[in-house]
C-alpha cells in the first residue's frame, strides 16, 4: 500500500528542521568525548593518542550556533524584545549549565584517586562552585589551577556562547551579509597567526590563553551567521549524515603537523578546518536530507549532543586519575574507556530526559514563550 510521500519535518512554526546539521552536532560531541576519554588517559602518547584535532568540535559548534541562531530568530525581531530573547536562550542553556557545575563538585570532592591534587579550602570550593553555576570564570582550584571552570571544563565554550548570543542581539543581528563576511575574514586572518604562534587552536580553555577563547568564538559564530544569510544563494552537493560524520573524524584524526621553518603547519591545518572545511560542511548539511532512514539517528544525536558535552568531563576526570595514580596496565585503561562510553551517554540521557527537558517545558509555560524552533541550539560545546 502507498503511504504516499515523507513531508519534511518541521517546527512548530512551521520551519524546517536542518536534521543532518543536528546529527553532526551529535557526531562532533562524541568524538570530543573519545578525545578526552583516551587523550587524558592516555596521557596524549601513541599509540593511543586518538582523534588529535578533535579539540576543534568547538569551532564546529560555534559555527553551527551561529547559522542556527540566525535561522531561528532574525525573522522574529519584528515581533520581540532583546529581553525576551536573552530569557529564551537561559531557558535553553541554564539548565544543564547547573547540571554540569554540580557534577563537577561532586566529582572532585568524591574522585577516590585524585585526593592530593583535589585539594582546595572549602571557600573557595565553594566560590568556584558558585561561579560555575553562574558560568563565571572560576577561581583556581588544587589539581586544576588554569582552567577557566574548573569544575567542568567544557563550560568555558558555553560562556563564550553566551556572549556569541549577546552580541548577536545587540549587534550582529542588524548587519549586512557583506558586513559580517567582512568580520569574518580579518578575524580569520588573526586566527591564522594565533594558530601559527601556538601551533594549534587548542587554547581558550585556560587562563594563560584566554584570549583565544573570544577569537575562536567570533571567527565562527560569526561565519555561522554569515552562512545562513547566503546559504540559500549557494549550491553544494547533497551530502548526509554518515559521510558527513566520516569527514569530521579524518579531520580529526589527521596527524599533528610539525613546522616548516618559522611555520606551524599544524596551526595552519587548524585554521584551514576552521576557515574552510568546516562552513563547507556546515553548507552541505544544511542542503542534505536526512532521509526518512536515518531522521531518528539525527534527532536523538542532536539531542544528546549538549548533554553529552556538558556532563561528561567529571567522569573523564576520575578516569584520569586512576590512570595517573593506579599506572594500570593498557588493556585496564581501555577496559574502562569502553565502559565509560555507554555510561556518559547514559548519564546525558538521564539529564536530558528527567531534568533539562521538564524544566525548560515548566520554563516556557512560566513565562508564556512560545517555542520558536525545535532545533537542538547551543554549542556545545
Amino acid at each position: 500500500m502507498n503511504k504516499g510521500p515523507v513531508s519534511n519535518d518541521r517546527t512548530s512554526s512551521g520551519k524546517e528542521h536542518f536534521e543532518v546539521l543536528d546529527g553532526l552536532r551529535g557526531s562532533a560531541a562524541f568524538l570530543l568525548v573519545l578525545f578526552h576519554l583516551f587523550n587524558y588517559s592516555f596521557a596524549f602518547s601513541p599509540p593511543f593518542h586518538l582523534v588529535h584535532h578533535a579539540y576543534l568540535a568547538v569551532d564546529f559548534f560555534f559555527g553551527l550556533s551561529g547559522f542556527v541562531v540566525a535561522y531561528a530568530y532574525d525573522d522574529r525581531w519584528t515581533r520581540m524584545a532583546i529581553l525576551q530573547f536573552f530569557r529564551i536562550r537561559l531557558i535553553r542553556l541554564h539548565p544543564l549549565v547547573l547540571i554540569g557545575a554540580t557534577l563537577g563538585l561532586l566529582g572532585y570532592l568524591f574522585d577516590p584517586f585524585s585526593k592530593v591534587m583535589n585539594h582546595t579550602g572549602a571557600p573557595m570550593l565553594v566560590l568556584a562552585y558558585i561561579t560555575s553555576l553562574l558560568l563565571l570564570p572560576s577561581p583556581p582550584v588544587g589539581g586544576r589551577p588554569e582552567e577557566t571552570q574548573a569544575l567542568n571544563g567544557p563550560a568555558w565554550s558555553l560562556m563564550q556562547e553566551y556572549l556569541g548570543n549577546i552580541a548577536y542581539a545587540l549587534i550582529l543581528r542588524r548587519l549586512r551579509a557583506v558586513t559580517l563576511a567582512i568580520i569574518f575574514g580579518l578575524s580569520g586572518l588573526l586566527l591564522l597567526w594565533a594558530a601559527n604562534r601556538k601551533g594549534s587552536l587548542d587554547g581558550g580553555w585556560g587562563y594563560p590563553e584566554i584570549w583565544m577563547a573570544p577569537l575562536r568564538l567570533t571567527v565562527s559564530f560569526v561565519m555561522g551567521l554569515w552562512l545562513y544569510r547566503v546559504h540559500d544563494r549557494i549550491r553544494l552537493p547533497k551530502i548526509g549524515l554518515l559521510v558527513l560524520s566520516s569527514v569530521l573524524v579524518v579531520c580529526f584524526q589527521m596527524p599533528q603537523f610539525s613546522k616548516a621553518g618559522d611555520f606551524s603547519l599544524n596551526g595552519f591545518y587548524d585554521a584551514a578546518c576552521v576557515l574552510f572545511l568546516f562552513p563547507l560542511i556546515i553548507l552541505c548539511g544544511a542542503h542534505s536530507d536526512a532521509g526518512t532512514g536515518m531522521i531518528r539517528l539525527c534527532k536523538l544525536s542532536g539531542r544528546l549532543s549538549y548533554p553529552l558535552y556538558i556532563t561528561h568531563i567529571p567522569f573523564v576526570y576520575v578516569l584520569t586519575g586512576f590512570a595517573w595514580t593506579r599506572h594500570p596496565s593498557v588493556n585496564v585503561k581501555l577496559t574502562w574507556i569502553f565502559i565509560l562510553i555507554p555510561f556518559v551517554i547514559t548519564v546525558a540521557w538521564l539529564a536530558l530526559k528527567y531534568f533539562d527537558e521538564p524544566v525548560r517545558a515548566w520554563l516556557t509555560r512560566r513565562y508564556g514563550i512560545k517555542r520558536a524552533t525545535g532545533i537542538t541550539m547551543g554549542s556545545g560545546i
